[in-house]
């Protein structure tokens, strides 16, 4: 696997449509912290499945190709509702590599228990591939086949084991860079707002519980919102 990891941001593109609340609420949290699949948590809203045929189709020539390090098979989308910045309660998609998908619902889980905001968590296919553009609109995404930015190394979101949080309250900051630049209002790291990550607080215990490591720790490249577990 490559070394290099960092996650680059940048790009102008508006969100999507939010997604709508979700419905049963009550379901959603009898199922949080289970990691079960829908058939024993009784919770649909939260679940782990081999990627669906029609979203391998959508992801053929967008986040994924042939030559990418993993296979198609080797993903999963996890369903997990989130709390958005209203308070509201929201479905959510990512894909993950399948070793890391029950890690990730879990961890998701906590952020939702712990009423932690999520700005949006669409698919990259909804920015046509574009990790500028996901970054851009604030957008908490997984697995995307691209290299590091400026390198010809794999990510660790080509290998379907990396996570962006927040990406304009938790901004990269390669060689002084600020991506995305709408990030730049958050730099002060001691002013801290809801949505954003910070040194030791609930949201960076809850992934570390689950053995990922923060980019927000690093002291090159720092990268507050990115999350990894490599193999």
């Amino acid at each position: 696997m490559a070394a290099a990891v960092l996650t680059g941001c940048g790009g102008t593109a508006n969100a999507p449509a939010a997604s709508p609340p979700v419905t049963s609420p009550s379901a959603v949290a009898s199922s949080a912290g289970t990691g079960r699949t829908p058939e024993a948590s009784k919770a649909p809203e939260d679940f782990v499945e081999p990627l669906p045929g029609e979203l391998r189709t959508r992801m053929n020539g967008v986040s994924w190709r042939p030559g990418c390090p993993v296979g198609l098979d080797d993903l999963r989308l996890v369903h997990v509702s989130y709390v958005d910045f209203d308070g509201v309660l929201r479905p959510g998609r990512l894909v993950v590599h399948k070793a890391i998908a029950d890690a990730a619902l879990r961890v998701f889980q906590r952020l939702r228990e712990q009423r932690f905001p999520i700005r949006g968590m669409n698919l990259i296919e909804a920015y046509g591939g574009s990790d500028d553009d996901s970054m851009a609109a604030d957008n908490t995404s997984g697995f995307n086949c691209r290299n590091v930015p400026g390198t010809s190394h794999w990510s660790n979101h080509a290998y379907g084991r990396a996570i962006d949080v927040n990406t304009v309250e938790n901004p990269y900051l390669p060689g002084g860079k600020v991506m995305p630049p709408a990030g730049r209002s958050y730099l002060d790291r001691r002013d801290v707002r809801p949505g954003m990550i910070v040194a030791g607080d609930a949201t960076v215990r809850a992934f570390a519980a689950e053995g990922f490591a923060w980019g927000g720790s690093w002291r090159s490249g720092t990268d507050y919102q990115h999350f990894e577990k490599p193999a």
